[in-house]
């Protein structure tokens, strides 16, 4: 049975793919261990790189605005991503190299066992709720597997690229803090 601080010391070590031959540092998810909302995205950017550190850029001050809005605060819930190196430029992450980060995902998952899982942009959506999910048409519906609720938002990047998604996906978060509150009565 692997413990949180097994799943970083792997990671921290991680030589399975090209992208530990060029990341600064891994970026491990971060957040409350007994959170009920998870929230996962595509890879780390150029500053959560450097910093070892989820959404500390740009799109991190987007997410702040988000989980703000919707009376949410970054130590109450856990945010990670799909990779845990930084792909080169800010491309999307190969196959290859989702496939070699996923265990980490799954053990983050398993640790967790959250109500709530929200991909943050299509790249995650795709690997985690449906391999053929249309971020533009799909954010905010949700589907369910096992135990957890699962939706998807307009990645923070997204938002930076086109502010007119910024009240859409404000929106988006406040159903996730109702979808929580409609869980938490279920319970």
């Amino acid at each position: 049975m692997y413990t949180w601080n097994d799943i970083e010391q792997h990671i921290a070590a991680c030589s399975h793919c090209p992208l530990s031959q060029t990341r600064h540092l891994p970026v491990m998810g971060r957040g409350d261990h007994n959170a009920d909302i998870m929230l996962i995205a595509e890879a780390p950017g150029e500053q959560e790189d450097l910093k070892g550190l989820p959404f500390v850029g740009r799109s991190g001050r987007i997410l702040d605005e988000l989980l703000e809005d919707c009376s949410l605060r970054r130590e109450e819930i856990y945010i990670t991503n799909i990779l845990k190196c930084h792909p080169p430029g800010n491309r999307n992450p190969k196959e290859e190299e989702k496939e070699s980060c996923f265990p980490y995902l799954k053990y983050e998952t398993f640790l967790l066992k959250p109500k709530i899982i929200v991909c943050l942009g299509r790249v995650a959506a795709q690997r985690i709720i449906s391999p053929d999910f249309k971020i533009t048409r799909q954010h905010g519906t949700w589907t369910y597997q096992k135990d957890c609720a699962m939706t998807a938002v307009y990645h923070p990047s997204a938002i930076l690229r086109d502010p007119s998604k910024l009240e859409i996906t404000k929106r988006d978060f406040r159903e996730i803090v109702r979808k929580r509150e409609e869980l938490a009565v279920e319970y």
